[in-house]
């Protein structure tokens, strides 16, 4: 198999060329099943396992391969199976924030952990349906979600087939994605697929991440032409749909794009830092830079151009608190990552602790101590 089909690039390959081991070559993981992992490598697909060395220095889940990765393998006696190394460092990964512990809100004692949806993408495809699934509130924090990843994200707005007001739809996606390509098509009569071929060359990864049911399996169905990914039908009422997609799995198209679908998300919270709140909310923030005071709260201080602008209609109330919300939640994390870090350095030091005692009793032992 040819590695730069999947992705292989000289990011990759420098790092990977610092491991120096003959032994060892590039896979990329291609699926993850309980305790294995599906990986491609030039000699093919074959089933991995990790060793228990990278499992024994893994602090949390995101330490662990996930579809998209490149990792380092070498065979494992008999042949059947491959082992896992080590994993490349991230070009880019989606990431999503998975509570441990109290999951309330204001509890700062409860653990966050990272999840790993995609790793190594070059666009984020964010699929909303023109159905009962629009909401340009849960866009917004898809965008911001999307733009810390590292990747280039692209709203793909899916079902314009059952859109009656869809240029509407499209001006309020494009007034709360700025910056941000936003494509309408409609995956079940396969229109407007055509503008997805530039996302989609030879060598570049396009991760699908969306709600269940807005389309992403019946799209990738089209992309690939034939019906590999099963699809189900969504609810009249709601238009929400069945979790179709039960794991991750990275494709390769037949003109050469790579492709990650993914379960659909129920719901989403941020994962790293405010990059993507920015970038998301750029003229929210520029609105806070012309305050009068520095540490203006934006409630009833003299000269706040956030009040200004939400009074006078220039900036929708909605969009403001979509804003704060996502802020709130930022903070939150930031007090649950530190809490979490505290924690590891804690073990870490009782760790040492204990192997010092162990040496040392070793030493009295052998009169040396």
């Amino acid at each position: 198999m040819n590695l730069k089909k999947l992705g292989w690039n000289p990011f990759f390959e420098s790092h990977f060329e610092q491991h120096g081991d003959p032994g060892l070559r590039p896979a990329r993981v291609l699926c993850e099943h309980r305790n294995l992992y599906e990986v491609a490598s030039t000699e093919g697909a074959i089933m991995a396992e990790v060793t228990g060395n990278l499992r024994h220095k893994a602090n949390s889940r995101a330490d662990f391969p996930t579809v998209g990765d490149w990792v380092a393998i070498a065979d494992a006696p008999g042949g059947e199976r491959a082992v896992i190394h080590t994993v490349l460092p991230r070009k880019s990964v989606f990431s999503r924030k998975a509570v441990l512990g109290n999951s309330k809100a204001g509890q700062a004692g409860a653990l966050a952990d990272e999840q790993v949806l995609a790793a190594n993408i070059d666009y984020a495809f964010l699929v909303t349906g023109l159905d009962g699934n629009f909401n340009v509130r849960r866009i917004e924090r898809y965008v911001a979600i999307g733009w810390d990843s590292g990747a280039q994200p692209v709203i793909i707005l899916n079902k314009a087939d059952l859109c009656d007001d869809l240029e509407e739809r499209l001006a309020a996606t494009e007034e709360v994605a700025i910056g941000v390509d936003v494509h309408a098509v409609s995956a079940a009569r396969g229109e407007g697929l055509d503008a997805l071929g530039p996302y989609l060359q030879e060598g570049l990864t396009v991760a699908f991440l969306g709600s269940s049911g807005v389309g992403k399996s019946t799209m990738i169905n089209r992309l690939l032409g034939e019906d590999r990914q099963v699809v189900h039908d969504v609810r009249e009422g709601d238009s929400r749909g069945r979790h179709t997609t039960t794991s991750r799995e990275l494709v390769v198209l037949p003109e050469g794009g790579i492709v990650i679908d993914t379960p659909g998300l129920r719901e989403i919270q941020a994962w790293s830092d405010s990059e993507g709140l920015s970038r998301t909310f750029g003229d929210i923030e520029g609105l806070i830079g012309k305050c009068r005071f520095s540490d203006c709260h934006h409630q009833s201080e003299p000269g706040c151009a956030v009040r200004a602008a939400l009074e006078d209609g220039s900036l929708d109330a909605g969009r403001y608190r979509s804003y704060l919300k996502l802020q709130k939640e930022l903070r939150h994390l930031e007090m649950r990552q530190d809490n979490q870090a505290a924690r590891q350095t804690q073990r870490e030091f009782a760790r040492k602790i204990r192997r010092y005692h162990q040496d040392m009793k070793a030493l009295r032992k052998k009169g040396l101590a």
